[in-house]
């Protein structure tokens, strides 16, 4: 195979982003391998260092953009940085097409980069209530963080004219066959 291609997945918090990134992953004649991205903030309790996230200080991370380690990165929320690690991203496109699940900024910010080798995909809810719904039932975030959340994606929303597609996520059936089309119709051209 020829270097991999980009699929970009972005969304506001709660808009089943990560769940069509794995649905996606499942597919395995996309031959998709996801991108691992750094943090700074908390690991939760169903998560692991390496599988879900590369874990890191707010030191060890301010010392990796110092070095240039990060394709992008972002300050998504007040001292919680993302980013995606250049090194890691190289290794993987040599014998995958990548998928990177993003926040919205590093999602651009990575479209810019890889021009018409990347995919980028705006998933988003049918409505901010919608939103708020999702994001108080699956009990991960305080009512602070989800209210943060929700001013956040208020922004966000405003963003998806800068993507390839677009995929209002109000069924996630149709919403997964969508992402699926979407992609191998991209990986086939």
């Amino acid at each position: 195979m020829s270097r991999g291609k980009c699929i970009i997945l972005c969304a506001p918090s709660g808009s089943g982003k990560t769940t069509l990134v794995k649905h996606l992953l499942d597919q395995n004649e996309l031959n998709l391998i996801f991108s691992i991205s750094a943090t700074t903030r908390k690991l939760r309790k169903d998560e692991e260092n390496g599988k879900d996230y590369y874990y890191f200080t707010n030191e060890k991370f301010i010392e990796k953009i110092y070095n240039g380690d990060f394709l992008e990165y972002e300050e998504v929320y007040n001292g919680i940085f993302y980013g995606t690690l250049k090194n890691s991203v190289e290794d993987l496109l040599k014998n995958h097409n990548v998928i990177f699940d993003t926040d919205v900024e590093g999602g651009i910010k990575l479209k810019t980069l890889f021009k018409e080798e990347a995919l980028a995909i705006f998933v988003k809810p049918p409505n901010i209530n919608e939103l708020s719904n999702r994001l108080h039932s699956r009990n991960k975030d305080s009512k602070k963080s989800i209210k943060i959340r929700l001013s956040k994606a208020k922004a966000e929303l405003l963003k998806e004219k800068d993507f390839d597609k677009i995929i209002i996520n109000d069924d996630l059936k149709s919403a997964k066959i969508h992402a699926y089309n979407l992609v191998r119709e991209f990986l086939d051209n």
